[in-house]
């Protein structure tokens, strides 16, 4: 099964964690990563993932993350396909960044976007099913 993490679930272990939500998703976020290591699931990696981390002013939370590239089973790398569906979602105000990683995960042929994003939470797509870290462990696990 493939699954596309999102910049804002990648980040969420480092948010402010006496937040009951955060870090519940920040501990669903986590478990999620330990299934991918053990090769339960597939990461997929793209290039929208590694600009936007290449911007956290945070060296740490940067390098963090960026490791997770060399676990990843795919790199999506821009092309017209992922520039045209980012174009059709923003057209129904989805923002540009946020845009770009649902196209990516579409076009590897997630099965799963797992997101933090309140805005993205309610998005249904015929593509691929976007869901919240915990939901997911619910769903995978029961």
């Amino acid at each position: 099964m493939k699954i596309y993490l999102d910049n804002c679930c990648f980040n969420i272990p480092f948010d402010d964690q006496t937040q009951l939500k955060i870090y519940l998703e920040s501990q669903a976020k986590l478990f999620i990563q330990h299934q991918i290591i053990s090769q339960k699931y597939k990461l997929i990696w793209s290039f929208i993932l590694e600009y936007e981390n290449s911007r956290n002013p945070y060296e740490i939370r940067k390098n963090t993350i960026l490791k997770w590239k060399n676990i990843a089973s795919e790199m999506v790398l821009v092309d017209e396909e992922i520039i045209d569906f980012a174009e059709r979602l923003e057209a129904i105000n989805i923002k540009a960044k946020d845009s770009l990683h649902l196209a990516c995960a579409i076009r590897s042929n997630c099965d799963y976007f797992i997101t933090t994003d309140k805005k993205l939470l309610g998005l249904e797509l015929e593509e691929v099913k976007v869901i919240n870290p915990i939901d997911f462990i619910i769903e995978m696990e029961g």
